[in-house]
Parts: C-alpha cells; structure tokens; sequence
C-alpha cells in the first residue's frame, strides 16, 4: 500500500518512519528486501554477461548452437561467464569456450 489513500493524515506520517527504518537497514542487516535486491542484481549481471558472449560469437561469425547457447544463458557463476566472455573473442568455435586452456609449453 502506497501513501495515495492516506493524504495528510497521521497514518501516512507512520508509514514513513517505518519506511524509513526500512531503508535505514537496507545494506548490510541481510533484510529480506536486501536478499531480493542482491538475487535480482546478480541474476542480472549473469544475464548481461551471457548476452555479451553471444553477442561477440555473433559478431564474429561463429555457428552458435542450441546446445551453447542454453549452457551459456542458464549460468549463473559470474567468474565463469567472465572468463568465457575473455575467451569470445579469441575461440575458434564457441564449443571451445568450454574446454580448459592448455598450458603454454
């Protein structure tokens, strides 16, 4: 419920002190509002970094297969999606994003 209905009344002047509080806690008391936040903020990161590495295999003419791009689209691990937005750019083929670099000999 919003402060519409309540005009200038004392219960909209609650509404704002407990909103407040609310706030006021909001990073780093682990409140709910904070998990979701920090859930929708990595879920989202993830999702940007999975579009840039498709969007570097697509600019660069590579075959991208359904297989790829759904490993590529439901990761969630962010190192991982940062080293394989790395490795875009330099693959032969997008499959080649997911095997390890051999050591230089």
């Amino acid at each position: 419920m919003g402060e519409v209905g309540l005009e200038d009344t004392p219960g909209k002047e609650n509404r704002r002190k407990l909103m407040q509080n609310v706030i006021t806690h909001f990073p780093g008391y682990r409140t709910l509002f904070e998990e979701k936040y920090l859930e929708g903020k990595a879920e989202g990161e993830a999702r940007g970094e999975a579009k840039g590495i498709l969007r570097v295999l697509e600019v660069r003419g590579l075959a991208i297969s359904d297989d790829v791009r759904e490993r590529i689209t439901t990761c969630t691990d962010l190192d991982r999606l940062n080293d394989w937005l790395d490795r875009s750019g330099t693959v032969e083929r997008a499959e080649d994003l997911f095997t390890e670099e051999s050591p230089a000999s």
